[in-house]
């Protein structure tokens, strides 16, 4: 019997390690900082959790499977590639995104000023607009790897919902 729940909802988790010499790149935008997140790809633990999280919606896994981090194809890729197409793959099984919610969690840098950018910046790649995305920020309170600033993890929950369009159609809701 085929499952025809009209919702689906998804969690997803990513942490990478602070590295001298790498880019900081967050929700696909690039920030200013002496450290970025060391990782196979552009390490961006936003769009990583954000995919995660659209993946398991779907029942489709996580994006260890979809995009393993030992696959010479995915070697410095920009995340925006991987949530890109789990966006198409979940739209050809006639799924939308709806909204989506993220906590990145990060004791340096402040992130406070950069959450507005970092919106606009999902809801532009997941077609949505501003108000169906959400973006906090929480330090570590110098506790553990997050807190000693050693860290940046994000996590992120998402709704998707059965297309009410024909497959292939991109509008969403």
């Amino acid at each position: 019997m085929m499952n025809r729940c009209p919702y689906r909802v998804g969690l997803g988790h990513d942490t990478h390690r602070l590295e001298l010499g790498r880019p900081l790149i967050l929700g696909g935008v690039r920030i200013e900082h002496p450290r970025g997140l060391a990782g196979h790809s552009d390490a961006d633990v936003v769009l990583h959790a954000l995919t995660d999280a659209m993946l398991g919606a779907a029942g489709l896994g996580d994006i260890g499977e979809s995009y393993p981090d030992d696959d010479p194809r995915w070697a410095q890729a920009n995340s925006t590639r991987f949530l890109r197409e789990t966006m198409n793959r979940l739209k050809s099984l006639g799924w939308v995104t709806v909204n989506v919610d993220v906590t990145i969690l990060a004791q340096e840098p402040k992130l406070g000023p950069l959450k507005t950018r970092i919106r606009e910046s999902l809801a532009s790649l997941l077609e949505l607009d501003e108000t169906n995305v959400n973006v906090k920020a929480k330090t570590g309170e110098r506790v553990g790897h997050i807190g000693r600033a050693e860290a940046i993890a994000c996590l992120a929950i998402v709704l998707l919902a059965r297309s009410e369009e024909p497959l292939g159609n991109s509008s969403s809701f």
